[in-house]
């Protein structure tokens, strides 16, 4: 594999040599999750392939999830069994070889107290049998992610302080997988395809697309760049319609809340709560980095044009604290919500029915002008997504690949637990770049103030922005505190970092 690091020289010379002429096998368009994955399964099949992305890697909807590596179970509990294998497979994968490094087995528990009835309870637990059945399916082993289980009162309240305690009948213990952070995947995605070969270029807008190619804007030297392809994806999630107006979209906002640890504390697990009047719907309080808990997510439609940073219902802050209020000794209120943020999922009409009836299955679909377009799906299925796209514009136009390899390629910073387990660094880092831990350490040059907290309150180091600048493809302020390290989830803690990150630019 070849250089994998990402940064302002290496933007300005692809673009220099594109602008000299050639054509590529594959244009794609967008530089989220699926895009960033469709230019990695190309690359690695010795495809030439050239990603624009209008803003910056994970821009859009793929900073925004759960951060949840899905086994599929409430796709199974909705009758689309296709769906939650798929996913279950795709986590195995993400888990054992494409990243290890950036997931982890994580215990969702749901309580049960006066508000589950037997009959309730009776419905989750064979929701979590059928899910170890999909796990076993997938072969992902009892040592990665434990079997089911019900856990009695006391062990509940070890895992979950919060909860209440009066008639508490014990909890339903079930485990997934959970990304230390969606928006590195994206990047680490976007690296391993550049080590492949992969022209990344971010801020540079797509215009005029066929399915022969595109103009490039460079929205930071002004300048364009036709491309010619053999081949053009359009990855472009939520804003896909704008490339292929035939598409027919339903984007769906899913709104998380951001609260302290201490509002919450001692919680280890996700603590997993059944929206009343539903069968297969849940309010999460998931554990996060920087001593953080993120409780979500609503499903609500989203019609209209579509933002670049959506923003939060009241009725839906309103909703989440209602929701987990249901099991917690101490309320939440208003006042404990330190920040929030949304994405939009961008999801196919299919007709009737509310946007949580929609299917989160993901399509490929010819659009105008010779444009394959990929839509729908979600963040764990990006690899079985970008294969399948891949695999239908090598058929459409003759592109000279062979099968795909992703399930087998490990991303940047990837190894077995075991040997991730004795890379000499702190284990925040080691969660965050892997193997790379090392090389993020060495951007500190002897200052061992570049290795401590850039803010208090926060852990983000010097050495992590400056590896930010000179290896993962941040130009400005904003990749490197909203989407490389996610400072910029809350509000002051931004603004705590902000004189860092310009002096990590500078």
């Amino acid at each position: 594999m070849r250089d994998t690091s990402l940064n302002a020289p290496r933007r300005e010379r692809e673009l220099s040599e594109l602008a000299d002429g050639g054509r590529v096998d594959l244009l794609v368009v967008g530089g989220g999750i699926t895009g960033t994955g469709v230019a990695l399964d190309a690359a690695s099949r010795g495809l030439s392939v050239v990603l624009a992305e209008k803003h910056d890697l994970a821009f859009g909807t793929s900073r925004w999830s759960s951060k949840l590596v899905h086994g599929g179970l409430r796709y199974l509990a909705s009758g689309d069994v296709g769906v939650a294998h798929e996913s279950a497979v795709e986590r195995g994968v993400l888990m054992r070889t494409t990243a290890p490094h950036l997931t982890r087995p994580l215990p969702q528990l749901v309580p049960l107290l006066p508000g589950t009835s037997a009959w309730r309870a009776a419905l989750v637990r064979a929701g979590f049998l059928a899910g170890d059945a999909l796990r076993l399916a997938a072969r992902t082993g009892s040592t990665a992610l434990p079997g089911s289980r019900r856990i009695g009162a006391a062990e509940t309240l070890r895992m979950a302080p919060p909860v209440r305690h009066e008639r508490l009948r014990g909890g339903l213990l079930a485990w997934d997988g959970q990304l230390t952070d969606d928006a590195r995947l994206v990047t680490a995605v976007a690296r391993t395809a550049a080590g492949h070969g992969a022209r990344v270029l971010t801020r540079c807008a797509a215009e005029e697309v066929t399915g022969l190619g595109a103009v490039l804007r460079d929205r930071l030297g002004g300048q364009t760049v036709p491309v010619q392809a053999r081949a053009v994806v359009n990855a472009a999630g939520v804003w896909a319609d704008e490339i292929s107006p035939e598409l027919t979209l339903r984007p769906s906002r899913g709104t998380h809340l951001v609260v302290a640890a201490e509002s919450l504390p001692g919680l280890a697990a996700g603590l997993t709560v059944p929206v009343p009047g539903t069968t297969n719907r849940f309010v999460f309080a998931l554990p996060a980095d920087d001593g953080r808990v993120h409780i979500g997510l609503t499903d609500e439609e989203a019609p209209g044009p579509v933002p670049d940073v959506p923003e939060a219902a009241a009725h839906e802050v309103d909703f989440l604290l209602e929701t987990i209020n249901t099991v917690l000794t101490e309320p939440l209120s208003s006042a404990d919500v330190l920040d929030t943020y949304s994405g939009l999922r961008p999801l196919l009409d299919g007709g009737a029915g509310g946007s949580a009836d929609l299917s989160r299955s993901h399509a490929v679909l010819p659009g105008s002008g010779g444009v394959l377009n990929v839509v729908g799906g979600k963040l764990t299925t990006y690899r079985r997504m970008a294969a399948d796209a891949v695999d239908a514009a090598v058929r459409r136009s003759g592109l000279p690949a062979g099968p795909c390899r992703t399930e087998r390629l490990p991303l940047v910073g990837a190894d077995s637990r075991a040997r991730l387990s004795r890379v000499p660094a702190p284990r925040r880092l080691v969660g965050r770049y892997g193997t790379e831990a090392t090389a993020v350490l060495e951007q500190a040059a002897g200052d061992p103030a570049a290795t401590e907290p850039v803010a208090e309150g926060l852990s983000v180091t010097s050495a992590e922005l400056r590896f930010a600048v000179r290896h993962e493809g941040a130009l400005d302020v904003d990749d490197l505190l909203d989407r490389r390290t996610r400072v910029g989830v809350v509000t002051r803690d931004r603004a705590a970092a902000l004189p860092a990150a310009r002096e990590a630019l500078g």
